[in-house]
């Protein structure tokens, strides 16, 4: 099986080199991500310059490896249309420095590179990992994604689907039980802003506010110390509304 694994947290980041590590014990693996951080971009892409490909050596890694000079998203598209020659069967992208849970999926660089795969019709696994003191478990997390690759693999290529993988800092136990969920609710940031005396402001992000746990969502669970997994899809379509539009307008 051939795999495209990105990230959007760099190319030299130690959670996409750890779960290549664990990847390429099996399968053909070509890495292709950010030549710098690129977390929140959310899905942008380059519009107004070319993108750089670099192939970069990872000490440790038999795959190959190439630094983009762009966007989680970039990165897969330059992936399928100019890196890997052949078939690429599965995308992951990965492992995250902290959760991707709730709606911050909506903001975050390595679920988007999972859903530009989608795009392309070919299925992906995004992987994130709770961040702690600076750090993250990137072991367990990378053992949990081939957990659920080796369960979902056969069924999984036969789909056009996004799987979204989150694991706890604290987590150690790969048997325990991964809990299938929605996501939870948004949480809102906080901001400072300072008064300059030239007249203008700082609007600085300072932290996020405290939200309710609702029961059954990904975010509650982990905080309950399981694993997640939450299937996902790009149509934001709402067809339950569909028809009522329609109604307003006659």
């Amino acid at each position: 099986m051939r795999i495209l694994l990105t990230n959007d947290d760099g190319i030299m980041a130690e959670g996409i080199y750890t779960l290549a590590k664990e990847l390429e014990k099996e399968y053909e693996v070509t890495i292709v991500a950010p030549e710098s951080q690129k977390s929140a971009q959310s899905h942008a892409i380059t519009l107004h310059q070319p993108l750089i490909i670099k192939e970069v050596e990872l000490k440790g890694l038999k795959s190959k490896a190439y630094s983009i000079s762009g966007t989680p998203a970039d990165c897969v598209r330059a992936g399928v249309e100019a890196i890997v020659q052949d078939k690429i069967d599965l995308v992951f992208s990965g492992i995250n420095l902290g959760f991707n849970s709730g709606m911050d999926i909506i903001y975050s660089g390595t679920v988007s590179a999972a859903v530009e795969a989608n795009i392309y019709n070919i299925p992906s696994i995004a992987v994130s990992s709770e961040w702690m003191n600076g750090t993250a478990n990137y072991k367990i997390a990378a053992k949990y994604a081939m957990k659920v690759l080796k369960i979902t693999k056969d069924k999984l290529l036969k789909s056009n689907i996004v799987l979204n993988l989150n694991t706890p800092y604290e987590l150690n136990d790969i048997d325990t039980e991964l809990k299938i969920c929605p996501l939870g609710g948004a949480i809102l940031d906080y901001y400072f802003i300072e008064e300059l005396e030239n007249g203008e402001r700082v609007f600085t992000l300072k932290g996020r506010r405290e939200s309710e746990l609702v029961e059954g969502t990904d975010r509650y669970y982990l905080s309950q110390g399981y694993p997640t997994l939450t299937p996902l899809r790009y149509d934001l379509n709402n067809l339950a509304l569909m028809d009522s539009i329609k109604e307003w307008f006659r």
